[in-house]
Protein backbone atom coordinates (compact mmCIF):
# COMPACT_ATOMS: atom_id res chain seq x y z
CA UNK A 1 0.00 0.00 0.00
CA UNK A 2 3.00 1.92 0.61
CA UNK A 3 4.28 1.42 -3.24
CA UNK A 4 2.94 3.41 -6.43
CA UNK A 5 1.78 1.31 -8.83
CA UNK A 6 1.18 1.53 -12.43
CA UNK A 7 -0.61 0.16 -15.08
CA UNK A 8 -2.30 0.38 -18.74
CA UNK A 9 -6.23 0.44 -18.42
CA UNK A 10 -6.81 0.19 -21.59
CA UNK A 11 -6.80 -3.23 -23.84
CA UNK A 12 -3.74 -3.55 -25.24
CA UNK A 13 -3.74 -3.15 -29.06
CA UNK A 14 -3.94 -0.99 -32.33
CA UNK A 15 -6.57 2.22 -31.12
CA UNK A 16 -6.87 5.72 -31.06
CA UNK A 17 -5.88 6.10 -27.30
CA UNK A 18 -4.56 4.43 -24.36
CA UNK A 19 -4.35 5.18 -21.16
CA UNK A 20 -1.71 4.45 -18.69
CA UNK A 21 -3.13 4.81 -14.70
CA UNK A 22 -0.91 5.53 -11.47
CA UNK A 23 -2.01 5.64 -7.99
CA UNK A 24 0.32 6.46 -4.98
CA UNK A 25 2.07 8.95 -3.26
CA UNK A 26 5.13 9.33 -5.45
CA UNK A 27 2.42 9.10 -8.55
CA UNK A 28 2.81 12.98 -9.69
CA UNK A 29 6.10 12.99 -9.05
CA UNK A 30 7.07 9.90 -11.16
CA UNK A 31 4.98 11.23 -14.43
CA UNK A 32 6.44 14.72 -13.64
CA UNK A 33 9.89 13.44 -14.32
CA UNK A 34 9.04 12.60 -17.75
CA UNK A 35 6.04 14.91 -18.58
CA UNK A 36 7.63 17.94 -21.10
CA UNK A 37 4.78 20.64 -19.93
CA UNK A 38 3.13 22.18 -16.82
CA UNK A 39 4.50 21.50 -13.95
CA UNK A 40 2.79 18.41 -12.66
CA UNK A 41 3.08 19.42 -8.81
CA UNK A 42 1.70 22.41 -9.20
CA UNK A 43 -1.29 22.39 -10.88
CA UNK A 44 -4.53 22.10 -9.25
CA UNK A 45 -6.36 18.84 -8.68
CA UNK A 46 -8.81 16.91 -11.33
CA UNK A 47 -7.27 19.31 -14.03
CA UNK A 48 -5.81 17.76 -17.34
CA UNK A 49 -2.90 19.09 -19.38
CA UNK A 50 -1.26 18.74 -22.42
CA UNK A 51 2.89 17.76 -23.46
CA UNK A 52 4.86 15.12 -23.90
CA UNK A 53 6.26 12.17 -22.42
CA UNK A 54 9.93 12.09 -23.07
CA UNK A 55 12.80 10.01 -22.02
CA UNK A 56 16.15 12.10 -21.46
CA UNK A 57 15.51 14.48 -24.19
CA UNK A 58 14.02 11.81 -26.87
CA UNK A 59 10.29 12.82 -26.66
CA UNK A 60 8.47 9.34 -27.08
CA UNK A 61 4.79 10.80 -27.37
CA UNK A 62 2.12 13.12 -27.01
CA UNK A 63 -0.06 12.85 -24.01
CA UNK A 64 -2.85 14.57 -22.03
CA UNK A 65 -2.30 14.13 -18.30
CA UNK A 66 -5.24 13.71 -15.85
CA UNK A 67 -4.43 14.86 -12.47
CA UNK A 68 -6.42 13.55 -9.33
CA UNK A 69 -5.38 14.15 -5.89
CA UNK A 70 -6.19 12.62 -2.58
CA UNK A 71 -8.61 11.88 -1.56
CA UNK A 72 -11.09 12.45 -4.00
CA UNK A 73 -10.12 9.59 -6.52
CA UNK A 74 -10.70 6.07 -7.30
CA UNK A 75 -8.19 4.44 -4.89
CA UNK A 76 -8.71 7.62 -2.74
CA UNK A 77 -5.04 7.93 -3.37
CA UNK A 78 -3.18 10.23 -5.96
CA UNK A 79 -3.97 9.08 -9.31
CA UNK A 80 -2.67 10.00 -12.18
CA UNK A 81 -4.07 8.78 -15.77
CA UNK A 82 -1.77 9.65 -19.18
CA UNK A 83 -3.88 9.29 -21.85
CA UNK A 84 -1.20 8.97 -24.87
CA UNK A 85 -1.42 7.60 -28.31
CA UNK A 86 -3.09 3.64 -28.68
CA UNK A 87 -0.16 1.32 -29.70
CA UNK A 88 1.32 -1.71 -28.40
CA UNK A 89 4.72 0.22 -28.39
CA UNK A 90 4.01 3.71 -27.36
CA UNK A 91 1.73 1.94 -24.48
CA UNK A 92 4.38 -0.31 -23.21
CA UNK A 93 7.30 2.46 -23.47
CA UNK A 94 5.15 4.77 -20.84
CA UNK A 95 4.92 2.05 -19.06
CA UNK A 96 8.33 0.95 -19.14
CA UNK A 97 9.68 4.56 -18.14
CA UNK A 98 7.23 4.69 -15.31
CA UNK A 99 8.25 1.42 -14.08
CA UNK A 100 12.44 2.22 -14.39
CA UNK A 101 11.18 5.89 -12.56
CA UNK A 102 9.90 4.47 -9.37
CA UNK A 103 6.67 2.89 -10.02
CA UNK A 104 5.50 -1.04 -9.61
CA UNK A 105 3.09 -2.90 -12.14
CA UNK A 106 0.09 -3.26 -10.42
CA UNK A 107 -1.61 -6.49 -9.92
CA UNK A 108 -4.87 -7.92 -11.16
CA UNK A 109 -7.14 -5.14 -9.12
CA UNK A 110 -5.21 -3.74 -7.34
CA UNK A 111 -6.41 -0.72 -8.31
CA UNK A 112 -10.01 -1.68 -7.02
CA UNK A 113 -8.46 -3.66 -4.12
CA UNK A 114 -6.58 0.05 -2.99
CA UNK A 115 -10.36 1.49 -2.94
CA UNK A 116 -11.53 -0.77 -0.94
CA UNK A 117 -9.05 -1.40 1.52
CA UNK A 118 -9.03 2.33 2.05
CA UNK A 119 -12.21 2.49 2.39
CA UNK A 120 -13.86 4.13 -0.67
CA UNK A 121 -15.98 1.06 -1.46
CA UNK A 122 -17.81 -1.86 0.07
CA UNK A 123 -16.73 -5.57 -1.11
CA UNK A 124 -20.35 -6.00 -2.88
CA UNK A 125 -19.07 -2.92 -4.72
CA UNK A 126 -15.69 -3.99 -5.54
CA UNK A 127 -16.73 -6.91 -7.21
CA UNK A 128 -19.76 -5.42 -8.94
CA UNK A 129 -16.70 -3.28 -10.41
CA UNK A 130 -15.64 -6.38 -11.91
CA UNK A 131 -19.08 -7.61 -12.91
CA UNK A 132 -19.72 -4.66 -15.27
CA UNK A 133 -16.48 -4.58 -16.66
CA UNK A 134 -17.32 -8.39 -17.84
CA UNK A 135 -21.38 -7.71 -18.36
CA UNK A 136 -22.45 -9.08 -21.87
CA UNK A 137 -26.18 -8.29 -21.52
CA UNK A 138 -28.05 -5.11 -20.86
CA UNK A 139 -29.41 -6.82 -17.65
CA UNK A 140 -25.76 -7.99 -16.25
CA UNK A 141 -24.77 -4.32 -16.90
CA UNK A 142 -27.74 -3.09 -14.56
CA UNK A 143 -27.15 -5.80 -11.90
CA UNK A 144 -23.59 -4.92 -11.60
CA UNK A 145 -24.32 -0.93 -11.64
CA UNK A 146 -26.35 -1.39 -8.74
CA UNK A 147 -23.60 -2.97 -6.91
CA UNK A 148 -21.56 -0.12 -7.72
CA UNK A 149 -23.54 2.18 -6.52
CA UNK A 150 -24.13 0.50 -3.31
CA UNK A 151 -27.79 -0.97 -3.48
CA UNK A 152 -27.56 -4.02 -1.79
CA UNK A 153 -24.62 -2.85 0.30
CA UNK A 154 -26.75 0.24 1.71
CA UNK A 155 -29.84 -3.51 2.47
CA UNK A 156 -27.19 -5.62 4.33
CA UNK A 157 -25.80 -1.94 6.12
CA UNK A 158 -29.40 -1.36 7.64
CA UNK A 159 -29.58 -4.99 8.66
CA UNK A 160 -26.02 -4.53 11.16
CA UNK A 161 -27.30 -1.86 11.83
CA UNK A 162 -30.38 -3.23 13.41
CA UNK A 163 -28.66 -6.18 14.85
CA UNK A 164 -26.06 -4.06 16.16
CA UNK A 165 -28.58 -2.37 18.01
CA UNK A 166 -30.25 -5.15 19.99
CA UNK A 167 -26.64 -6.65 20.70
CA UNK A 168 -25.79 -3.32 22.53
CA UNK A 169 -29.11 -3.05 23.98
CA UNK A 170 -28.77 -6.80 25.64
CA UNK A 171 -25.36 -5.67 26.45
CA UNK A 172 -26.45 -2.55 28.48
CA UNK A 173 -29.51 -4.54 29.77
CA UNK A 174 -27.42 -6.89 31.53
CA UNK A 175 -24.06 -4.53 32.93
CA UNK A 176 -26.71 -1.78 33.29
CA UNK A 177 -29.63 -2.97 34.49
CA UNK A 178 -30.72 0.28 36.71
CA UNK A 179 -30.34 2.57 33.12
CA UNK A 180 -33.61 3.60 31.67
CA UNK A 181 -33.07 4.84 28.14
CA UNK A 182 -32.11 1.29 26.99
CA UNK A 183 -34.53 -0.86 25.24
CA UNK A 184 -35.77 -3.35 27.26
CA UNK A 185 -34.52 -6.81 24.99
CA UNK A 186 -37.66 -9.41 26.41
CA UNK A 187 -37.88 -12.50 24.44
CA UNK A 188 -41.19 -11.17 22.80
CA UNK A 189 -39.09 -8.11 21.35
CA UNK A 190 -36.00 -10.31 20.27
CA UNK A 191 -38.65 -12.46 18.38
CA UNK A 192 -40.45 -9.67 16.36
CA UNK A 193 -36.93 -7.80 15.88
CA UNK A 194 -35.39 -11.22 14.58
CA UNK A 195 -38.44 -12.47 12.51
CA UNK A 196 -37.97 -8.85 10.47
CA UNK A 197 -34.33 -9.30 9.77
CA UNK A 198 -34.68 -12.84 8.73
CA UNK A 199 -37.99 -12.27 6.39
CA UNK A 200 -35.27 -9.54 4.34
CA UNK A 201 -32.75 -12.06 3.90
CA UNK A 202 -35.20 -14.78 2.91
CA UNK A 203 -36.25 -12.15 0.27
CA UNK A 204 -32.58 -12.11 -0.59
CA UNK A 205 -32.17 -15.38 -0.78
CA UNK A 206 -34.85 -16.08 -2.89
CA UNK A 207 -34.13 -13.80 -5.58
CA UNK A 208 -30.58 -14.93 -5.23
CA UNK A 209 -31.26 -17.73 -7.96
CA UNK A 210 -32.22 -14.65 -10.53
CA UNK A 211 -28.91 -12.61 -9.97
CA UNK A 212 -27.03 -15.36 -10.74
CA UNK A 213 -29.25 -16.36 -13.91
CA UNK A 214 -28.32 -12.84 -14.71
CA UNK A 215 -24.48 -13.05 -13.58
CA UNK A 216 -23.77 -16.49 -15.86
CA UNK A 217 -26.52 -17.08 -18.06
CA UNK A 218 -28.52 -20.27 -18.28
CA UNK A 219 -26.20 -23.62 -19.27
CA UNK A 220 -28.43 -25.54 -21.63
CA UNK A 221 -27.36 -28.56 -22.73
CA UNK A 222 -28.91 -29.84 -26.09
CA UNK A 223 -29.02 -33.80 -26.07
CA UNK A 224 -30.26 -36.99 -27.70
CA UNK A 225 -29.18 -40.19 -29.74
CA UNK A 226 -27.62 -39.49 -32.42
CA UNK A 227 -29.19 -38.06 -35.87
CA UNK A 228 -32.27 -36.41 -34.45
CA UNK A 229 -31.47 -32.90 -34.85
CA UNK A 230 -29.40 -31.33 -31.87
CA UNK A 231 -26.94 -29.59 -33.87
CA UNK A 232 -29.80 -28.29 -36.16
CA UNK A 233 -31.15 -26.98 -33.31
CA UNK A 234 -28.25 -25.59 -31.95
CA UNK A 235 -27.84 -23.69 -35.27
CA UNK A 236 -30.79 -22.51 -35.65
CA UNK A 237 -31.21 -20.89 -32.37
CA UNK A 238 -27.89 -19.44 -32.96
CA UNK A 239 -28.47 -18.19 -35.96
CA UNK A 240 -25.43 -18.94 -37.99
CA UNK A 241 -24.05 -22.94 -38.84
CA UNK A 242 -21.75 -23.11 -35.98
CA UNK A 243 -22.00 -27.27 -35.88
CA UNK A 244 -21.55 -29.55 -39.02
CA UNK A 245 -25.17 -30.93 -39.96
CA UNK A 246 -25.26 -34.62 -42.05
CA UNK A 247 -27.35 -37.60 -42.30
CA UNK A 248 -24.39 -39.81 -40.82
CA UNK A 249 -25.01 -40.79 -37.34
CA UNK A 250 -22.66 -39.84 -35.22
CA UNK A 251 -21.63 -36.61 -36.52
CA UNK A 252 -20.81 -34.49 -33.56
CA UNK A 253 -18.08 -35.87 -31.81
CA UNK A 254 -17.39 -33.22 -29.30
CA UNK A 255 -18.77 -29.98 -27.49
CA UNK A 256 -20.44 -27.49 -29.46
CA UNK A 257 -21.05 -24.15 -27.32
CA UNK A 258 -22.50 -21.30 -28.20
CA UNK A 259 -24.37 -18.14 -26.89
CA UNK A 260 -28.13 -15.92 -27.51
CA UNK A 261 -29.41 -13.63 -25.91
CA UNK A 262 -32.85 -14.42 -24.15
CA UNK A 263 -34.71 -11.65 -22.35
CA UNK A 264 -32.03 -9.83 -21.70
CA UNK A 265 -30.30 -12.92 -20.05
CA UNK A 266 -27.55 -14.95 -22.21
CA UNK A 267 -28.39 -18.38 -23.08
CA UNK A 268 -25.65 -20.83 -22.95
CA UNK A 269 -26.22 -23.63 -25.34
CA UNK A 270 -24.17 -26.86 -25.83
CA UNK A 271 -24.80 -29.46 -28.49
CA UNK A 272 -23.30 -32.89 -27.34
CA UNK A 273 -22.48 -35.57 -28.90
CA UNK A 274 -25.46 -38.40 -29.61
CA UNK A 275 -25.58 -40.82 -26.92
CA UNK A 276 -26.08 -44.60 -28.02
CA UNK A 277 -23.59 -47.31 -27.17
CA UNK A 278 -20.91 -47.63 -29.59
CA UNK A 279 -17.10 -49.35 -29.79
CA UNK A 280 -15.72 -46.25 -31.60
CA UNK A 281 -12.96 -45.06 -28.96
CA UNK A 282 -13.55 -41.19 -29.85
CA UNK A 283 -17.11 -41.59 -30.07
CA UNK A 284 -17.37 -42.95 -26.88
CA UNK A 285 -15.94 -39.94 -25.10
CA UNK A 286 -18.26 -38.11 -26.58
CA UNK A 287 -20.41 -40.12 -25.17
CA UNK A 288 -19.26 -39.84 -22.08
CA UNK A 289 -18.73 -35.94 -21.83
CA UNK A 290 -22.07 -35.98 -22.92
CA UNK A 291 -23.68 -37.72 -20.08
CA UNK A 292 -21.55 -35.30 -17.97
CA UNK A 293 -22.84 -32.36 -19.06
CA UNK A 294 -26.30 -33.44 -18.78
CA UNK A 295 -25.30 -33.69 -14.94
CA UNK A 296 -23.93 -29.81 -14.93
CA UNK A 297 -26.44 -27.92 -16.80
CA UNK A 298 -28.98 -25.91 -15.70
CA UNK A 299 -31.62 -26.96 -18.39
CA UNK A 300 -31.73 -30.08 -20.70
CA UNK A 301 -33.06 -29.86 -24.20
CA UNK A 302 -33.91 -33.85 -24.82
CA UNK A 303 -34.38 -34.12 -28.57
CA UNK A 304 -36.89 -37.15 -29.90
CA UNK A 305 -37.65 -38.12 -33.13
CA UNK A 306 -41.99 -38.01 -33.65
CA UNK A 307 -41.97 -41.00 -35.98
CA UNK A 308 -40.29 -43.02 -33.70
CA UNK A 309 -40.73 -45.17 -31.15
CA UNK A 310 -38.77 -44.41 -28.06
CA UNK A 311 -35.35 -47.38 -28.15
CA UNK A 312 -33.57 -48.23 -25.71
CA UNK A 313 -31.50 -45.19 -25.86
CA UNK A 314 -34.11 -43.26 -25.30
CA UNK A 315 -35.57 -44.23 -22.60
CA UNK A 316 -32.34 -44.57 -20.68
CA UNK A 317 -32.56 -40.55 -21.77
CA UNK A 318 -35.36 -40.03 -20.05
CA UNK A 319 -34.73 -41.73 -17.10
CA UNK A 320 -31.61 -39.89 -16.74
CA UNK A 321 -32.75 -36.40 -17.15
CA UNK A 322 -36.17 -36.72 -15.20
CA UNK A 323 -35.01 -35.41 -12.12
CA UNK A 324 -33.26 -32.60 -13.93
CA UNK A 325 -35.40 -29.30 -15.18
CA UNK A 326 -35.51 -29.97 -18.72
CA UNK A 327 -37.55 -30.07 -21.89
CA UNK A 328 -38.50 -32.94 -24.34
CA UNK A 329 -38.05 -31.35 -28.23
CA UNK A 330 -40.46 -33.36 -30.12
CA UNK A 331 -38.85 -33.50 -33.62
CA UNK A 332 -40.10 -34.10 -37.16
CA UNK A 333 -44.02 -32.82 -36.30
CA UNK A 334 -44.94 -33.23 -39.96
CA UNK A 335 -44.67 -36.92 -39.90
CA UNK A 336 -47.29 -39.72 -37.90
CA UNK A 337 -46.33 -39.65 -34.25
CA UNK A 338 -45.21 -42.85 -33.15
CA UNK A 339 -43.82 -41.88 -29.80
CA UNK A 340 -45.26 -42.56 -26.61
CA UNK A 341 -44.40 -39.67 -23.87
CA UNK A 342 -44.17 -39.83 -20.45
CA UNK A 343 -47.53 -38.22 -19.07
CA UNK A 344 -47.12 -34.38 -17.55
CA UNK A 345 -43.43 -33.66 -19.64
CA UNK A 346 -42.57 -30.69 -20.70
CA UNK A 347 -43.13 -30.54 -24.53
CA UNK A 348 -42.16 -28.40 -27.77
CA UNK A 349 -43.60 -29.77 -31.05
CA UNK A 350 -41.39 -28.69 -34.10
CA UNK A 351 -39.66 -29.20 -37.31
CA UNK A 352 -35.52 -28.46 -37.91
CA UNK A 353 -36.09 -28.42 -41.81
CA UNK A 354 -38.37 -25.86 -41.84
CA UNK A 355 -37.33 -24.55 -38.15
CA UNK A 356 -41.20 -24.73 -37.10
CA UNK A 357 -40.50 -24.50 -32.91
CA UNK A 358 -38.04 -22.66 -32.35
CA UNK A 359 -39.69 -19.59 -31.31
CA UNK A 360 -41.91 -22.55 -28.89
CA UNK A 361 -38.82 -23.11 -27.66
CA UNK A 362 -37.57 -19.93 -26.94
CA UNK A 363 -41.07 -18.94 -25.12
CA UNK A 364 -40.84 -22.02 -23.05
CA UNK A 365 -37.55 -21.66 -21.51
CA UNK A 366 -38.51 -17.64 -20.78
CA UNK A 367 -41.78 -19.43 -19.21
CA UNK A 368 -39.56 -21.72 -17.01
CA UNK A 369 -37.32 -19.09 -15.51
CA UNK A 370 -39.69 -16.54 -15.82
CA UNK A 371 -37.32 -14.41 -17.54
CA UNK A 372 -39.70 -12.34 -18.62
CA UNK A 373 -40.69 -10.99 -15.12
CA UNK A 374 -36.99 -10.19 -14.10
CA UNK A 375 -37.13 -6.39 -13.06
CA UNK A 376 -34.98 -4.29 -14.89
CA UNK A 377 -35.26 -1.06 -12.14
CA UNK A 378 -34.61 -2.85 -8.89
CA UNK A 379 -32.04 -5.73 -9.51
CA UNK A 380 -30.35 -5.75 -6.09
CA UNK A 381 -29.69 -9.29 -5.87
CA UNK A 382 -26.78 -11.55 -4.81
CA UNK A 383 -25.23 -12.43 -7.86
CA UNK A 384 -22.40 -15.01 -6.65
CA UNK A 385 -21.69 -18.37 -4.52
CA UNK A 386 -19.65 -15.98 -1.68
CA UNK A 387 -22.77 -13.40 -1.05
CA UNK A 388 -25.31 -16.19 -1.01
CA UNK A 389 -22.90 -17.90 1.01
CA UNK A 390 -22.60 -16.08 4.11
CA UNK A 391 -25.96 -14.42 3.46
CA UNK A 392 -27.33 -18.08 4.50
CA UNK A 393 -24.97 -18.59 7.14
CA UNK A 394 -26.35 -15.24 8.36
CA UNK A 395 -30.06 -16.37 8.03
CA UNK A 396 -29.13 -19.77 9.79
CA UNK A 397 -28.22 -18.09 12.95
CA UNK A 398 -31.18 -16.25 13.34
CA UNK A 399 -33.09 -19.44 12.90
CA UNK A 400 -31.42 -21.07 15.26
CA UNK A 401 -31.74 -17.72 17.50
CA UNK A 402 -35.76 -18.20 16.54
CA UNK A 403 -35.09 -21.67 18.09
CA UNK A 404 -33.79 -20.83 21.31
CA UNK A 405 -36.63 -18.20 21.72
CA UNK A 406 -39.12 -20.85 21.56
CA UNK A 407 -37.07 -22.97 24.11
CA UNK A 408 -36.70 -19.94 26.32
CA UNK A 409 -33.12 -19.94 26.60
CA UNK A 410 -32.33 -16.46 27.87
CA UNK A 411 -31.40 -13.71 26.17
CA UNK A 412 -27.62 -13.26 27.24
CA UNK A 413 -27.17 -16.73 25.70
CA UNK A 414 -28.96 -16.31 22.37
CA UNK A 415 -27.15 -13.27 21.53
CA UNK A 416 -24.04 -15.14 20.46
CA UNK A 417 -26.09 -16.16 17.20
CA UNK A 418 -26.57 -12.53 16.55
CA UNK A 419 -22.97 -11.98 16.85
CA UNK A 420 -21.93 -14.26 14.34
CA UNK A 421 -25.39 -12.96 11.88
CA UNK A 422 -23.80 -9.70 12.33
CA UNK A 423 -19.96 -11.06 11.42
CA UNK A 424 -21.20 -12.97 8.72
CA UNK A 425 -23.00 -10.08 7.45
CA UNK A 426 -19.98 -8.26 8.07
CA UNK A 427 -17.95 -10.08 5.56
CA UNK A 428 -20.17 -10.04 2.79
CA UNK A 429 -19.44 -5.94 2.24
CA UNK A 430 -15.80 -6.18 3.56
CA UNK A 431 -16.08 -4.90 6.98
CA UNK A 432 -14.43 -7.89 8.21
CA UNK A 433 -12.56 -10.33 5.99
CA UNK A 434 -9.49 -12.54 5.69
CA UNK A 435 -6.60 -11.65 3.84
CA UNK A 436 -6.56 -14.50 1.36
CA UNK A 437 -9.97 -14.02 0.18
CA UNK A 438 -9.35 -10.21 -0.67
CA UNK A 439 -6.24 -11.48 -2.57
CA UNK A 440 -7.85 -14.57 -4.22
CA UNK A 441 -11.50 -12.12 -4.95
CA UNK A 442 -8.98 -9.46 -6.85
CA UNK A 443 -7.24 -11.55 -8.90
CA UNK A 444 -9.80 -12.41 -11.13
CA UNK A 445 -9.71 -8.52 -12.05
CA UNK A 446 -8.09 -7.35 -15.19
CA UNK A 447 -4.68 -5.47 -14.93
CA UNK A 448 -5.00 -1.54 -14.41
CA UNK A 449 -8.61 -1.88 -12.60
Amino acid sequence: MEETIAAISTSVGTGAISIVRLSGKEALMIVNKLFKGPDLTKVDSHTIHYGFIKENEELIDEVLVSIMLAPKTYTTEDVVEINCHGGIATTNKILELLLKNGARLAEPGEFTKRAFLNGRIDLIEAESVSDLIMSKSDKQRTLALNGVNGRLGTIVKKIRETLLNLIANIAVNIDYPEYEDAIEVTQDYLNKELAKIKNDLEILLKNASIGEIIRNGIDVALVGRPNVGKSSILNALLNEEKAIVTDISGTTRDVIEGKMNLNGIQINLIDTAGIRETKDFVEKIGVDKSKEIIEKSDLVILVLNNNEKLNANDLELLEKVKERTHILFINKNDLESNINLPEDATVVYGNTMTLDGMEALKEKIIEMYQLDQIALKDLTYLSNARQIDLVSKSLNHLKEALLDIEKNIPVDMIEIHLRNAFDNLGKLIGECYEDELIDKLFKNFCLGK
